[in-house]
């Protein structure tokens, strides 16, 4: 398996406004169930976007304006609460690529990271400003720069801020934390040896 690097991320907005949105808004813990990934995409922010009786709510997720978007927009503290990795797989399996906030919860950020989803932060009067573009003009193109560290929402730009690792990580491919160390599996036996203990 390879990932490449990620330079850029490039499509539409769908704002998911609000602060604290925590990972069981993300994905309701009955689907945590599952014993793959394949498939969480469809059950993402179910509760707010479907009834009991399962009708639509009017969610951004399934508003006609947003469809086929990739880039997430919202507030403060996303992905708090428990440390579920079903999380951010869900919003990967629902098409996102990254996502845009005021701040993120430090576990979800790196669960994010590893699968590959770009998440940058701004301040919340950058944040306004680019969800009033877009709900005017929900088909405005964006443009996240990794390189240059700068954020284009139509004819504006804005910087952005990122951890450095994990911008480093994006740009050099090795984000994902899992196949660095399959891929390193060689040196890691070649260590093993020279420790004075073993693991048995």
């Amino acid at each position: 398996m390879k990932v490449g690097s990620i330079k850029k991320v490039e499509g539409r907005i769908v704002p998911v406004l609000g602060d604290d949105i925590d990972t069981d808004r993300i994905i309701p813990a009955r689907y945590l169930k599952c014993v793959t990934f394949d498939g969480l995409g469809e059950f993402a922010f179910y509760d707010e976007r479907f009834d009991k009786d399962g009708k639509s709510l009017g969610h951004p997720f399934d508003d006609e304006k947003f469809k086929g978007a990739n880039i997430l927009l919202t507030g403060k503290n996303f992905g708090c609460g428990s440390s579920r990795e079903h999380a951010p797989q869900a919003l990967k399996r629902a098409g996102i690529d990254a996502i845009i906030a005021e701040s993120f919860a430090e576990i979800f950020l790196g669960n994010a990271t590893t699968l590959g989803i770009v998440c940058i932060t701004v301040e919340k009067d950058i944040i306004n400003e680019i969800s009033e573009i877009i709900i005017n003009k929900p088909l405005t193109n964006v443009l996240i720069n990794l390189e240059n560290k700068t954020l284009k929402v139509g004819e504006k730009t804005y910087p952005f801020e990122i951890k450095e690792t994990n911008r480093q990580a994006f740009l050099t491919a090795t984000y994902d934390s899992l196949l660095e160390l399959i891929k390193n599996i060689p040196k890691i036996k070649e260590l093993e040896k020279k420790l004075p203990y073993r693991f048995v």
